[in-house]
């Protein structure tokens, strides 16, 4: 069976790590990584056999073959980025907080439709890691209010996460709600420098209508089983508890130290998911569309 070729913008942690996923796909084959400049990430995809490009997104433009773009620079790169792609006809997945298309969180919304457009956004790391645990409690107790509190190691966080911490909690904040299904929502992020680096953890709060924690903790735990089918290294760190209408609880993500250690589950989570789709879209160019 001949592998979709793909690309990616931009050789920093994410678009590294993704080097790894992409290698070990069974529909997918990175064909090309680029940059604006000659950089570390270039030289380290060089060594790994990946062909490169200093040309940035003209370098993609260029390849007719390519079918898939990752898009893994900014939030500011990739408004620029999106309307050239869509031009050619690729299509996109941004891994930026620009959310130019509609989020895709594979676990809770990813439909044959999705596959259809031309851009989709990954939100961030935090927002693959929580929202389908508010979606699942949003649809056993009805939340009207979400909020969560992401900590990543800092050592994970790569300066395209640092320049856009604004974008990241605004993003984060809204899908919570326009996939998550909360009335209302808030995020905090935090950067620990603790050593050893922490593995990324998030914390989840929601106010609840309906109250039944059985039916929560069900739906919750039908949910983490749907995740860990793309993320292996997602867990349950605490099960829900209630105290009057506030549900709490709280998950981990465990990397698979491909490009960065196990602590950077941050980087496993959205690239497994972008990949998750990435595949889905593949099937659908080989014929048949089968969304899992």
């Amino acid at each position: 069976m001949e592998k979709v070729k793909v690309g990616i913008i931009g050789p920093g942690n994410i678009g590294l790590d993704l080097l790894y996923k992409l290698g070990r796909s069974e529909y997918l084959t990175p064909e090309l990584i680029v940059n604006v400049r000659p950089s570390k990430g270039i030289d380290y995809a060089n060594k790994m056999g990946i062909r490169t490009s200093t040309e940035g997104v003209d370098a993609i433009l260029k390849e007719e073959d390519i079918k898939i773009v990752f898009d893994c620079t900014s939030a500011s790169a990739h408004f620029v980025h999106a309307p050239l792609l869509k031009d050619s006809g690729k299509f996109v997945l941004d891994l930026t907080p620009a959310a130019v298309g509609p989020y895709c969180v594979p676990a809770v919304n990813m439909t044959e439709d999705l596959l259809n457009l031309d851009n989709v956004n990954l939100v961030t790391c935090a927002g693959q890691a929580t929202v389908p645990i508010v979606a699942a409690i949003n649809q056993a107790a009805d939340v009207s209010y979400a909020e969560i509190v992401s900590s990543i190691s800092s050592k994970s966080a790569g300066p395209g996460t640092r320049k856009n911490i604004d974008e990241f909690t605004v993003t984060t904040a809204r899908a919570l709600r326009e996939v998550g299904g909360a009335d209302d929502s808030k995020v905090i992020i935090v950067l620990n420098p603790a050593e050893p680096p922490i593995f990324m953890r998030n914390t989840i709060y929601t106010k609840v209508k309906n109250p039944d924690i059985e039916k929560i903790k069900e739906a919750v735990d039908n949910m983490v089983k749907k995740i860990k089918e793309y993320v292996p290294g997602y867990e349950l760190l605490l099960e829900p508890i209630i105290q009057g209408d506030v549900v709490t609880t709280m998950m981990q993500v465990e990397g698979l130290g491909d490009y960065l250690p196990v602590y950077s589950g941050n980087l496993d989570i959205i690239n497994a998911a972008a990949v998750n789709i990435a595949e889905n879209y593949a099937k659908k160019l080989m014929g048949g569309v089968e969304v899992v």
